[in-house]
């Protein structure tokens, strides 16, 4: 099965919507069909471990996906700009990603963005497949602000 994890319930509705998920559990929320299973962890590294954790325990995973909203510190990106953080993909732009345990207000002086699930997303998908089988997507929703995105917003990106 093809596993997408996302950390805010407003980043997994249009993919719930579109491959026509079910709620099988609550905590964390796993939505389910015949070839994916998604997970919405909660924002942070402690929520990712475990919901990614349960997951991999749970079921047989052949590919992982993490995609949500970040931070950029380039404010001549635009909002809403996808990248693939880990790999090199045709069409679809790269750029380190941070992972970091509060919200970046400084940045370097570089292009970065920056989130607070991915690494540990990684990390443990990376101790279950292979590094071809794992991918991290990131839409710039902001420019290092201090507050999350209204949910709404979110969904729109």
């Amino acid at each position: 099965m093809i596993l997408i994890h996302t950390a805010l319930q407003s980043e997994a509705q249009s993919f719930i919507e579109f491959y026509r998920l079910n709620l099988i559990e609550k905590n964390p929320k796993i939505y389910i069909n015949d070839k994916i299973i998604l997970v919405i962890s909660g924002i942070g590294k402690d929520n990712t471990i475990d919901s990614i954790q349960t997951i991999f325990a749970k079921f047989n995973i052949k590919k992982a996906i993490n995609i949500g909203i970040a931070g950029c510190s380039n404010k001549n990106i635009s909002i809403g700009t996808l990248f693939c953080t880990n790999k090199h993909l045709q069409n679809i732009k790269n750029m380190p990603l941070k992972t970091v345990n509060k919200v970046q207000l400084n940045h370097e002086n570089n292009d970065s963005l920056y989130d607070m699930e991915a690494k540990y997303f990684y990390d443990i998908c990376l101790s279950n497949l292979e590094d071809k089988d794992i991918f991290i997507f990131k839409v710039v929703s902001d420019y290092l602000d201090d507050k999350i995105p209204q949910k709404e917003f979110i969904k729109k990106l």
